[in-house]
């Protein structure tokens, strides 16, 4: 029988372009089979929504507790190294001497035979866009699963509210394996679920693309 109820990501209201993006995802590495398809799948969704492979970073935590944590040092290092980026007054290629010595003769720069040069993928500095969060808790026999998924289901939230950065809560609480595998898109059975992260990327794109709207004034 076919479940009844309505689940699964709504179509956005308009199709949103990724291609400006940086986004960071930081996973937990309990449950690890599940987290990897989490991941590809979140990474897989953020290429085909135009998000850069280089402007994809990736990092780990040891448990989902540590989310909140990761997801703001996360926000902070972004912001630190777009400002150490920001070109210096120091660097400027012009030359300021030669706007006060107007007579003094050019020398013509010097060009060798063959010039060989390698494109490479323009890493953006810029701060992260947003932040996809991603762990998996399972229930135990103990409390210990109650309090890690409040604590981080609060945690998670905080951290957007006081950065104003997105994140996007990417943490599977399961009471069995099976629910875990199902929602990775991995389940033992004839139907392999859906994969999560996918909706979790689709997410990403699409509110960190209306947060910089909405900062400009755009509504």
């Amino acid at each position: 029988m076919s479940d009844p109820t309505i689940k699964g990501l709504g179509a956005p209201p308009k199709t949103y372009d990724g291609s400006s993006l940086r986004v960071a995802i930081v996973h937990a590495r309990w449950n690890d089979v599940v987290i990897s398809a989490l991941l590809q799948g979140a990474i897989s969704k953020l290429k085909a929504q135009g998000v850069k492979e280089e402007n994809i970073v990736v990092k780990s935590v040891p448990g989902s507790y540590e989310l909140p944590f990761a997801a703001k040092k996360l926000i902070e290092g972004g912001k630190t190294q777009s400002s150490n980026a920001a070109p210096s007054m120091l660097a400027s290629t012009t030359n300021l001497l030669s706007l006060l010595d107007t007579d003094r003769p050019s020398t013509p720069t010097p060009t060798s035979q063959s010039t060989t040069t390698t494109t490479k993928p323009s890493v953006s500095t810029r701060p992260f866009d947003a932040i996809i969060a991603i762990g998996c808790l399972l229930k135990g026999s103990t409390m210990h699963f109650e309090y890690i998924c409040d604590s981080v289901s609060h945690g998670l939230m905080r951290v957007q509210l006081e950065t104003g950065t997105p994140v996007i809560f990417g943490v599977l609480t399961c009471i069995t394996e099976d629910q875990a595998l199902e929602r990775a898109g991995v389940g033992r059975g004839a139907s392999k679920g859906h994969n999560h992260g996918e909706d979790w990327a689709l997410a990403a794109v699409e509110l960190a693309s209306q947060t910089a709207e909405w900062s400009k004034g755009i509504l």
